[in-house]
């Protein structure tokens, strides 16, 4: 009996332990991590919630770039960072699902490390080359690429990445090659692409459709399931002779694994809030995201579903990244 009385005391007291750092907290800065360069996708959407959080927390909220190794480098910082929701991670597709079959030495595990908080956005890819290469669309692009084979360089946010695991997918199986060109993010590619020093990239169309609107890019296809409808005058890449080839960006927010459940719940109804809010959800609708809500749990359920589906295109390809 002594011993059952002591569990729940200490059961009850590490619940009210965990209740009263839900209520007192914040009470100091929130460094939300980017694991990438200033410009891609994640920074965008970390911008865009920094002010919005800060007002609704009552305490600054201040996104930190930290690229490196396709944004493990990053994401390991806040895997090992106190699980006090002082440190969050703003990560997408890339270091929550797909590095755990790109990199055999991960110095840390996506799921077991992590606590999910909320997914932020998802949007398709959008493929797009240089004005100047001659194809309008996918069949041109396809005879252009079989024509002169590895003649096309193609731009990727950095080796093993989604972007990178969407050409491969489409270079599988439409039978085609390409040389890939890795960059420290999205933004470095969209820009040599824009340039001219690669010709192709796949890239999430929040940080992407915005140059095809100003013609500095020529949009080929979306990756969506069906048309966007952000951009519906561009048809899919299954439309256009690859059924069922669905690729897409998203990221999401996450904390240092055992953050408390009150912590993480007050995180997830903040962000939630901001993004239903009229002008983010108009901000994201432009830009060509969507919101697609989830429970932390679901979250958690979708980051696993993710990790299981790229693991099987890595296999098949037989590629190696390291």
């Amino acid at each position: 009996m002594k011993n059952v009385a002591r569990l729940l005391l200490a059961l009850a007291t590490a619940a009210f332990a965990c209740a009263a750092s839900g209520q007192s907290w914040p009470q100091k800065p929130i460094r939300v991590i980017v694991p990438y360069p200033p410009g891609g996708t994640s920074d965008i959407l970390a911008r865009a919630l920094e002010p919005k959080m800060s007002a609704a927390l009552g305490q600054p909220v201040v996104v930190e770039n930290k690229p490196g190794a396709t944004g493990n480098l990053g994401a390991d910082f806040v895997a090992k960072a106190p699980p006090d929701g002082y440190t969050l991670l703003l990560a997408d597709i890339g270091s929550l699902a797909i590095s755990p079959s790109v990199f055999r030495e991960l110095p840390f595990d996506p799921v077991k490390d992590f606590t999910p908080v909320a997914m932020v956005a998802y949007s398709p890819h959008i493929l797009a080359v240089h004005p100047s290469v001659p194809a309008a669309n996918v069949k041109e692009l396809v005879a252009l690429a079989k024509a002169k084979p590895d003649s096309l360089n193609f731009a990727v946010s950095g080796i093993g990445g989604a972007n990178h695991l969407a050409g491969i997918d489409f270079a599988m199986r439409e039978g085609i090659k390409w040389t890939y060109i890795p960059y420290k993010g999205g933004s470095q590619a969209i820009s040599d692409v824009m340039g001219g020093q690669a010709q192709v990239l796949f890239n999430g169309m929040l940080a992407t459709y915005p140059m095809v609107k100003q013609g500095r890019l020529k949009a080929i296809a979306v990756s969506s399931a069906t048309r966007f409808s952000a951009a519906p005058d561009i048809p899919t890449v299954a439309e256009s002779g690859l059924p069922g080839f669905e690729t897409g960006s998203w990221q999401g927010i996450v904390a240092p694994a055992h953050t408390p459940r009150a912590i993480v719940a007050t995180l997830h109804a903040t962000v939630m809030k901001i993004l239903q809010s009229p002008d983010m959800k108009a901000r994201l609708d432009q830009a060509g995201a969507e919101l697609r809500p989830q429970s932390p749990e679901q979250f958690g359920e979708f980051i696993r579903s993710e990790k299981a589906r790229w693991a099987k295109v890595v296999k098949d390809s037989g590629e190696k990244f390291e």
